[in-house]
Order: C-alpha cells, then sequence, then structure tokens
C-alpha cells in the first residue's frame, strides 16, 4: 500500500512536470513606441515600424525569455497609456529625468545621447542663445523642449511629431529645432529634402540616458527587461545595432 502511495505520487509529480513544461510559454508584452523619431523608431517606406530601439527591444525581449509586440503610440498619450495598462512598457527614445522617474519605472539605462541644435544653413547663431527673439520648434514634452524653455527670450514653438518642426523650418516659420542627436543628424545631413538646408551647429550640450518605461511598481518586468538588456550588452549585440543604425 505504501509502495503503490509512493508510486502514485512519483507519477503524479511526474505529469505535473511534464504539465508545467507544455504549460509555460514565454510572456507576451505590448511596448509602445512613437515611431516617428528615426532612426530609433520610424515608419518604413512598407508601413512597417523600424528602428534601433524596435531591433533592441527585440533582442532584449528574445534575451529574456519575452514575446514582444510593438504598438505604435502618439507621444502624446504614450505615459498615460502605460499607467492605463494599455500597454506593458514604452521604448520610444525616452530620456530617463527625475521628474520620470517620479510616477514611472524605468530600466537600466541603454543609450546615450545629447540634444543638439538644427538651423538653416545661412544662421550663424551656434546655440540657442544665440537665437533671441526668435522661434525653436521641438517635439512636444520632450527634453528638447525642456532646454528651449529655459533660455528666456527664446519662443518655444510645439510639435506633435518632429518632423513637422523641420517643415516649418524649411518653410521659414521657425529659426531652429532642437532634438536628440541622431534624429538630429538623419533629418539634417541624410534627409534628401533637407541636407542641402539645414546643418547642425554646435555639440550636443545636454548628456541624458534613454531607458524603458514601465509603470511603477511593476518590478517584475524591469527585472526581466533589465536582464535582457544585460545579455544585450554583454554580447555586444547593441554594438551591432549601433552600426545598423548608425549610431555614434
Amino acid at each position: 500500500m505504501k509502495s503503490l502511495r509512493i508510486m502514485t505520487a512519483v507519477l503524479a509529480l511526474g505529469l505535473c512536470v511534464v504539465s508545467a513544461a507544455f504549460a509555460a510559454p514565454k510572456k507576451a508584452i505590448t511596448v509602445a513606441s512613437d515611431a516617428t523619431w528615426p532612426p530609433m523608431e520610424f515608419v518604413d517606406a512598407n508601413k512597417k515600424v523600424v528602428g534601433f530601439d524596435i531591433d533592441f527591444i527585440n533582442a532584449v525581449a528574445k534575451e529574456a525569455g519575452l514575446q514582444v509586440t510593438v504598438k505604435n503610440t502618439a507621444w502624446d498619450g504614450i505615459f498615460a497609456g502605460v499607467e492605463a495598462g494599455q500597454y506593458d512598457a514604452i521604448i520610444s527614445s525616452v530620456t530617463i529625468t527625475p521628474e520620470r522617474q517620479a510616477k514611472y519605472d524605468f530600466t537600466i539605462p541603454y543609450v546615450q545621447i545629447g540634444q543638439i541644435l538644427v538651423v538653416p544653413k545661412a544662421e550663424k547663431g551656434t546655440k540657442i542663445a544665440d537665437l533671441k527673439g526668435k522661434k525653436l520648434g521641438a517635439q512636444i514634452g520632450t527634453t528638447g523642449a525642456m532646454e528651449i524653455k529655459k533660455v528666456a527670450g527664446v519662443e518655444l514653438k510645439t510639435y506633435d511629431e518632429v518632423g513637422l518642426a523641420f517643415e516649418d523650418m524649411a518653410a521659414g516659420r521657425i529659426a531652429g529645432v532642437v532634438c536628440d542627436e541622431p534624429t538630429a543628424i538623419t533629418y539634417a545631413l541624410q534627409k534628401k529634402e533637407y541636407s542641402s538646408k539645414f546643418k547642425i551647429v554646435g555639440k550636443s550640450f545636454t548628456k541624458e540616458a534613454y531607458g524603458i518605461v514601465v509603470k511603477k511598481g511593476n518590478k517584475e518586468l524591469v527585472a526581466q527587461l533589465n536582464k535582457g538588456i544585460a545579455a544585450v550588452q554583454k554580447k555586444k549585440i547593441d554594438a551591432q545595432l549601433k552600426k545598423k543604425w548608425q549610431l555614434k
């Protein structure tokens, strides 16, 4: 009787192990990204969301044992969406700041960047303070917009998408655009319609770090993503992606 009970227990345990093996798929997460910020995240000619951040989150998810779906989400509602649980995380060139850390949880940093000024080629000014009395553009709610606000005498004009700011500058409606250096390089140096009109002036004047945003208190997901980021960095996958997307 005793041996029968032991055998039954062993069989039950074996069934549980087998069952667990088949019933433990990768956890699926949805990640929001405002795909208007090349080369980090943008919509390509095939209407597919691509960019460094997209490749990076897919690599991180693979290393962390996660399945990821990227959702193209407008910047003006992206933080409210993660708070409301519409998606699990944000990867969208989000700078880690104390103000944002008070509201959301962040992963460890994965990219270091800085803000830089782009102006028409005829402009002689090389920094924001040189453009007093003029309008400068930036995407709303970004650190670029915050930097313009710091300078008295310069008027900030905000846009839902940074591309709209460059369009306005090409039309002569604003005197400059402040944005992350990789995006500035894309618009000022690589886009055919703008490369003959714009120039980058000076050097990047902030030191910032991007992080993946998670709803406040979701420590488990932060830990999983950090594990994936650490593996991607250890294997130099991030360096390969930087080379692919022409990041410094």
